[in-house]
């Protein structure tokens, strides 16, 4: 079978590089379309080709334009004349296209209409709500898409509840666990970058955005810290948001040596070295579906604390600590006993990482896709 995997700006490029090296595994012709390969693209295509289809010329002065407005525009005008005007031939080759992100639904329509006669066409749904409410213009009109699709993937109920509620065909949508994933490793000069904790250390990491919720922890360290808790904040990633009043927050509270801040788009192995760093790992998020930045950590066997949202709610107690979304005193409440045990740390990290171990492989993700596929593409006309 010939695959098509399409990720316009690898949005979720880990994933992509597992399921693509699975599905080839199997015996597949597998190619990933997507943007050029940045340093901060740590995976190296395997039993799969990448072939960067999209954002050529945008990404090419990326560096020298930054990512302000005129570089958002660029790319939007260079993807808009893709979708509408450029060729389809390496892409209509394929017996499957498979669309794991839609990045601007609006020319996203062009695109697939033009090529809905041509392939069977499959979209993990990775979030109910696009874009977690969160993307404006971006997402206008991204329900609609779904429409065009002949198989829909979600990796749990809650996903699939969503689009039922949302009036999508339930039989075209097909449920497949999202295995755990494993970020390039630390080298050891990763780990010597990243400072050695001088107390316990919570670890928030991935892009920031208003849905995770970080100021929802930052609230709860503020309290527990103002209750003479002693424990220390790591912020890492890319803000996607005014950071700004919260880290005065706690500059005005007088702990601003407790919060360390590591902003930017980081490779993995800097990622992997925080977390390797970390005794706490917290996902605060208001609203999610799932998260790969929980399926890429637990194999650390660090402790966890994660909200009830989306698939957190759920994982089995043992696993993390979990509080209601949207709490900031329930979130320091399920924090202290972590904080205040190292015993208790350990009990919950080996829980974490021997669930991580229960949830299957890339393996079973892509035997039940090669079967999905094969439902959508018997189902065309």
């Amino acid at each position: 079978m010939k695959i098509a995997m399409v990720d316009p700006s690898l949005f979720t490029g880990r994933y992509d590089d597992s399921l693509c090296a699975a599905l080839g595994a199997e015996g597949q012709e597998v190619t990933l379309f997507g943007r050029p390969l940045r340093a901060t693209d740590a995976f190296a295509p395997r039993h799969y080709r990448h072939v960067a289809r999209f954002f050529r010329r945008s990404e090419a002065v990326r560096e020298r334009l930054g990512e302000g407005r005129a570089f958002r525009l660029l790319k939007a005008a260079e993807y808009g004349w893709t979708c509408a005007l450029g060729g389809l031939g390496d892409l209509a080759d394929a017996d499957v296209l498979h669309f794991q992100w839609l990045p601007l639904a609006s020319v996203d329509r062009m695109m697939l209409r033009r090529l809905r006669q041509r392939a069977a066409l499959v979209h993990t749904v990775h979030n109910a709500d696009a874009y977690h409410a969160d993307a404006g213009f971006q997402g206008r009109g991204y329900r609609a898409l779904l429409d065009l699709f002949d198989a829909l993937i979600v990796h749990g109920d809650t996903t699939r509840e969503a689009l039922i509620g949302q009036g999508v065909c339930a039989s075209r949508i097909h449920v497949t666990p999202h295995p755990p994933m494993r970020l390039a490793p630390a080298a050891p000069e990763d780990l010597a970058a990243i400072a050695d904790p001088v107390r316990p250390r919570l670890l928030f990491f991935g892009t920031i955005r208003p849905y995770k919720g970080v100021d929802l922890l930052i609230e709860a360290c503020l309290s527990l810290w103002q209750a003479g808790q002693d424990f220390e904040l790591v912020l890492a990633g890319k803000p996607f948001m005014d950071v700004a009043p919260l880290i005065e927050a706690v500059r005005r509270a007088g702990f601003a040596d407790r919060l360390l801040c590591d902003f930017g788009f980081l490779r993995e192995q800097r990622l992997d070295a925080h977390m390797a760093k970390a005794d706490i790992l917290v996902f605060p998020y208001r609203h999610i579906d799932s998260s790969g930045a929980f399926l890429s950590a637990l194999h650390h066997g660090k402790a966890m604390v994660t909200s009830d949202a989306g698939m957190f709610a759920a994982l089995p107690e043992p696993a993390a600590a979990r509080f209601p979304a949207g709490n900031a005193p329930a979130l320091a409440q399920a924090l202290l006993p972590l904080l205040q045990s190292p015993a208790i740390r350990q009990a919950s990290g080996g829980q974490a990482r021997a669930y991580g171990k229960d949830m299957g492989d890339w393996k079973d993700m892509a035997l039940a896709t090669i079967g999905i596929y094969r439902k959508a593409m018997d189902a065309r006309p």
